[in-house]
This record gives C-alpha cells, structure tokens and sequence, in this order.
C-alpha cells in the first residue's frame, strides 16, 4: 500500500476520469509520447491551478516503471514530470 497526503494511492487514482485516460494511453507510448503529455496536460489543466489530486495521479503515472527504466523516453516527458515536481515543491513549502 502507498500513502500519498494521508490517503492510498489506489483511492487517488480510482477516478473515471482518471483511468478512462490511463486506458487510451496504453500502448500507445513508443509510437504517439508528444500527443500523450497533451492528453496529460489537458487533463491536468493549468498546472499552478490543477486539482492536488490529479497532480498526484500524473506525478505517479511519469514516475512508474516504464518511464523510470527509460523504455519509454521522451524530451515532454521529463518536461511535464518536472513541472509537476516543482509545482508539488511549492505548494508543499507554502503549507510550511
């Protein structure tokens, strides 16, 4: 079980907006990766604005097996992965 904010990761990402998403980017990574960071971002909306929990969600997803063992790569990628970092770095430092 993984804890995120006090709550189970698998409670964070059980939405259907969420996972209608996660299903239309499966296997579609080596081939389309440019067009799926757009998905993700329209799905995060403005960054600085986005919900906590889709922030979470997305962070997760860039962070999970396939992209950390780079058999998926891409510049938007890392780009979007970083953003969302930093946006988790300030808003954890403004709850300080």
């Amino acid at each position: 079980m993984h804890i995120v904010n006090g709550r189970n990761i698998s409670d964070i990402v059980n939405r259907d907006d969420w996972q209608k998403l996660r299903r239309s980017l499966l296997g579609t990574w080596l081939k389309t990766p440019k067009e799926n960071v757009i998905k993700l971002r329209n799905f995060l909306g403005d960054i600085e604005n986005a919900e906590m929990d889709k922030l979470i969600i997305v962070y997760n997803y860039l962070t999970g097996s396939v992209f950390r063992t780079k058999l998926v790569e891409h510049p938007s990628i890392d780009k979007l992965k970083k953003e969302i970092k930093d946006e988790l770095i300030r808003r954890k430092k403004l709850l300080s």
